[in-house]
């Protein structure tokens, strides 16, 4: 058993509270049980209790020995003597705040129903690889169940991407074009390459690349050399040694010296030619070069079809034959499914974000129905909730699904899952 089940069931009042009292012999009502706490301190606060004849209003500490008090060094710790009562499973020890005082002991172990505990234990001991813990037992959630909690779950992940939205543009003295810059670069890394054009972003001010723009060699030189792809390259491409003269004339200009990536930060393993981050540089810099504006564009297109055409920009001359500097090959223009991923990771949460800063709700539902009109994902994860029976026709359900198993079912967080809280009311 872990804690995370105690809170479940002190939240929601699942004990007998028949006789209810504290292990010294006070009478105890719960007129009000408490708000979770997020932060450090104790678990619940703002709980409402009535020990004997006296009512309570204060925290509520929950272990499952009492004697982990003194484990966790609660009595030393001056937030805990907030506590009214600490209810535990099993109480082992009389516990004390700071002062010596005894904070009162609720012991759940026996009003706590066995089936209960017992489904609790068997979505707990499901093995590592089962990615779906109540697979067995999934029936016995309704259908409404489980389409409201990958809504949840849709909205908690998209809310995830724009706190980073959010947080940057804290970082571009809010800026909405800059924050736009550097979610999109870091979009363009695709997973294996986010953290390598993050850092290029930062190392190519967006004042800067807007003075170059409508110059596409000037671009392709400060976002190759900023690259770390100008260093090594054939004295026999003609294109390249352009590149890399102008690049030493820009680099001097704007001081861009000791900013630069090099070649080998740079993830090329395990990535088909078409993903290679030199095509990845390519793209965004035909992307550059053929969009001038990229906030309030991202921000205006009203369907998918529009932000299809926004991303669908020809490739510099030069790229269109080599997927590396100096290495001949076949590129094709960024594809539909590397589009749609740049909706979902970047003009959603872009969108969300906008919203949130304006203060207005409806834009946020707006901007997370677009993922309605793009299709659905599909991979090894998504593969296990469709044979489950769960619903991915688009890639709202998608993202939905993904959120499900990276925030519940991978991590065993079924107590705070509305499905596995239906599967646990179920006698």
């Amino acid at each position: 058993m872990q804690e995370d089940f105690l809170h479940y069931v002190w939240q929601h009042q699942y004990f007998d509270k028949t006789s209810l009292q504290t292990e010294d012999g006070q009478p105890v009502t719960v007129l009000r049980p408490g708000q979770r706490n997020p932060d450090a301190g104790p678990d619940f606060l703002n709980a409402r209790l009535q020990l004997g004849e006296v009512e309570w209003n204060g925290a509520v500490e929950i272990h499952i020995r009492a004697s982990d008090w003194f484990r966790h060094q609660h009595q030393t710790d001056l937030k805990y003597d907030q506590v009214v009562l600490h209810v535990v499973y099993l109480a082992d020890q009389k516990v004390c705040r700071t002062n010596g005082s005894v904070v009162p002991a609720l012991a759940l172990g026996s009003r706590i129903a066995p089936h209960l505990l017992a489904t609790y234990e068997q979505l707990r001991e499901q093995p590592p690889e089962a990615a779906l813990p109540c697979a067995p037992l999934l029936s016995q959630a309704s259908e409404l169940t489980r389409t409201m909690m990958t809504g949840r779950t849709l909205l908690e992940r998209m809310e995830h991407k724009a706190d980073l939205i959010t947080a940057l543009h804290q970082q571009q003295g809010q800026d909405w074009e800059a924050t736009t810059w550097h979610a999109l670069a870091a979009a363009f890394g695709f997973q294996k390459n986010a953290e390598p054009m993050s850092r290029l972003a930062k190392a190519l001010p967006l004042p800067v690349l807007r003075r170059h723009r409508h110059d596409a060699r000037q671009l392709a030189a400060l976002v190759f050399g900023q690259a770390g792809f100008l260093e090594e390259i054939e004295p026999t491409d003609a294109y390249l040694q352009d590149l890399r003269q102008e690049f030493a004339f820009l680099r001097h200009k704007y001081n861009l010296s000791g900013t630069a990536l090099a070649a080998h930060d740079w993830n090329f393993l395990r990535l088909r030619p078409a993903n290679f981050p030199t095509v990845r540089l390519a793209q965004l810099t035909g992307l550059l070069h053929a969009r001038p504006a990229l906030f309030d564009v991202l921000l205006s297109a009203r369907d998918i079809r529009a932000l299809e055409q926004f991303f669908a920009t020809p490739l510099p001359e030069y790229w269109q034959t080599h997927y590396r500097p100096g290495k001949a090959g076949k590129v094709a223009v960024l594809g539909r499914s590397s589009i749609h991923l740049l909706v979902t990771n970047l003009v959603v949460p872009l969108r969300v974000a906008y919203a949130r800063y304006l203060g207005n709700p409806e834009l946020v539902e707006a901007a997370v129905t677009l993922l309605d009109q793009l299709p659905a994902e599909q991979n090894h994860v998504l593969d296990v909730y469709q044979l489950a029976g769960f619903r991915n026709a688009s890639a709202a359900d998608s993202q939905g699904l993904l959120a499900l198993h990276r925030g519940y079912c991978a991590p065993r967080q079924c107590v705070r899952c509305a499905i596995g809280g239906s599967i646990l009311r179920q006698r």
